[in-house]
Parts: C-alpha cells; structure tokens; sequence
C-alpha cells in the first residue's frame, strides 16, 4: 500500500495519507467528495490512464485507508496535505480535479500556494465558491441545514449517511442509471470514514468561504454540475464558480444529480477527458 506522510506539523499531528498511482504521463490527482474515498472515482480512473496521463486519487485525512487524526479538517491544513501530496510526488505541470468538497481543496490549493505546478483545473459538482447564507451571500444555505447534519450524524451517523446517498443520486429517479449494490457500496465506503472527521468537514465545506481563492485561478479551469443537484445546487455552486474564474468551461449536465461521477459516468468521462487532452 502507498502512503505519503504529511509534512504540515501545525496541527501537531504528521499523518499518512493513502493514495493510488497509475499510469505515465502527465500527472490528474483525482480529490474525492464527503463522506467518500479514492474509490468513488472507479469509473474515471481506466479512463484517464487509457488515454495516457498517470492517474494519482489520494485519501483525505480521516477518511478510506488514510490516518484518522482528531483534528486538522480545515480547509488551510486540507490544503496542506494536497501540497504534500504534489511535493512528495514531484509533480509539475498536474492537473487538479476536485469533486464537491474536493473542490474545496482544489480552490484553497490554487488560493495558497498559486499555480507554479498546476496546469490545469477542475470543478465537479463543487462546493466553492460559498454554500453558506450570509449578508454578501443571501441565495446560501441556512447554517441551521449544517446543524442538522451534525445533529443527525451524532445520533444515527449509518442511517444518515444512507438517507445522504438517496439525495446524492436522486436515488428514485435514476433507478435506471445506478443500483441498490452501488449505492450500498458506497454507503459501506462513508461509514468507514472517522466519525470525528465526517462531523468536523461538515463545518468545513459548509462554512468555507472560497470566492477570493476563486479570483486567484489563472489556468484553465474545468466547471461541471448537474442542473438537478439536491446536495450542491448549481445555482448556488457551479454557476457563480463561472462567474469567479475568468479562464473557466462550464459544462451542465442536464438531469444529473450530485453524484453524476456515477449516474452520468458516461457524460461525464467524456466532458473530463475532452478537457484533458485540450
């Protein structure tokens, strides 16, 4: 198994992130969504290595076979894990793909540490620029929403998490493009995660603020939603993320939901790898 140790000692906790890596070529790190893993990403990963780049999906910290420390889900020390994923790696002219809060990842990298190894980006039914409802953001989601996550984590965090996947897919109208198993499977892979880290990144991808990180992209940027988001909606996400990036593609979907990676497999692999080799 391959791990790369963190090299951030602020939150005073150096852990081990597991990461898979595939393939020649021009490096895709592949950032996955809440409550997930790398494995979400099963149905991108041939693909990208068949069309000749090298493929890297990591683990966030607490989640799949990473380190599962008690702190550290911010997106500053978030970001700093992605940073030592590319440092260690000795990456250059990399390729960022971020999916819903992975995009948090992809916009506080770029906000943080610029561009010098970063060619490309892209954001996949994403977070940024800001989910939450305030004074300068009056179309966001009620903190009270975040809440009630954490309050329903905290008291049944499998059922939750099952009620999650339902709304992730728009399970009961896309019956035909994804089964019961699939949806099981990942139900298995979120209850994996550390309950402390499932809790911890609800504040972080619901309470982050991304739009000055936004204004910091200068690369070619990749924008994909689903105009049928319950989780994410794109009016809220996708939309304004355009309207952020100067250099940006942006590619709806039409009926996808949150977890179009899966249901729009098809639709999707083909915008990403278009985008790739452009």
């Amino acid at each position: 198994m391959n791990y790369i140790e963190t090299k951030n000692e602020e939150k005073g906790n150096k852990i081990k992130l597991f990461y898979e890596d595939y393939g020649e070529g021009q490096p895709v790190i592949l950032i996955h969504g809440w409550p997930l893993s790398h494995r979400m990403w099963e149905y991108q990963v041939e693909k990208i290595v068949d069309a000749g780049f090298r493929c890297i999906s990591y683990d966030r910290r607490g989640f799949g076979d990473s380190d599962k420390p008690w702190k550290g889900y911010d997106y500053d020390t978030l970001a700093s894990d992605l940073n030592d994923v590319i440092t260690v790696l000795g990456l250059s002219k990399t390729i960022l793909v971020g999916f819903s809060m992975g995009g948090g990842e992809v916009a506080r990298f770029i906000g943080k540490y610029g561009t010098a190894n970063i060619e490309k980006a892209a954001l996949v039914s994403a977070v940024p620029p800001f989910m939450l409802k305030t004074d300068d953001n009056p179309d966001g989601v009620n903190k009270e929403v975040f809440e009630g996550f954490k309050e329903e984590i905290r008291k049944d965090r499998a059922g939750f998490l099952a009620g999650f996947g339902d709304k992730f897919y728009n399970f009961n109208k896309n019956k035909d493009r994804i089964s019961e198993d699939q949806k099981h499977y990942d139900w298995s892979i979120a209850c994996k995660a550390s309950a402390k880290a499932t809790l911890d990144c609800v504040d972080s991808f619901g309470l982050t603020d991304f739009r000055e990180d936004l204004k910091e992209f200068d690369v070619p940027t990749l924008i994909v939603h689903g105009d049928d988001d319950e989780i994410v909606p794109i009016e809220l996400a996708g939309k304004k993320s355009k309207e952020l990036i100067k250099n940006s593609t942006y590619e709806v979907i039409k009926g996808a939901p949150h977890g179009l990676v899966m249901t729009h497999k098809k639709e999707f692999n083909e915008i990403l790898l278009r985008f790739l080799k452009s």
